[in-house]
């Protein structure tokens, strides 16, 4: 269930930076709202996954592919451009979270 709870977070962590940045520092209510729905999910699921993962694993794979979720959708939504640099530090945060997800266990 930890693992559930994570991709939870990690959905809730996309939305938060995605309406961070709609919100035009909070000054568009409703992309307002969505960030704090964010942030406040996000916050939730994760506390409930650090329950049974180490912090030392949960956390990293949180973030970051909560980043690479965050450049993917803001390409899809925002337009933004998605660089051979970017894609480079995607693998790069791929691996540290398929090498932390296989440490778990540990």
């Amino acid at each position: 269930m930890a693992w559930i709870y994570l991709l939870l977070a990690i959905i809730f962590e996309i939305i938060f930076a995605l309406g961070a940045s709609a919100s035009q520092g909070f000054t568009k209510l409703k992309a307002s709202l969505i960030t704090l729905v964010g942030i406040v999910g996000g916050i939730y699921f994760i506390s409930l996954a650090l329950k049974t993962l180490d912090v030392s694993v949960g956390y990293p794979i949180w973030t970051g592919v909560g980043a690479v979720g965050t450049v993917i959708f803001g390409a899809l939504i925002f337009k933004e451009k998605i660089t051979s640099a970017k894609v480079v530090c995607f693998l790069a945060i791929i691996g540290g979270v398929i090498g932390l997800k296989s440490l778990a266990g540990v």
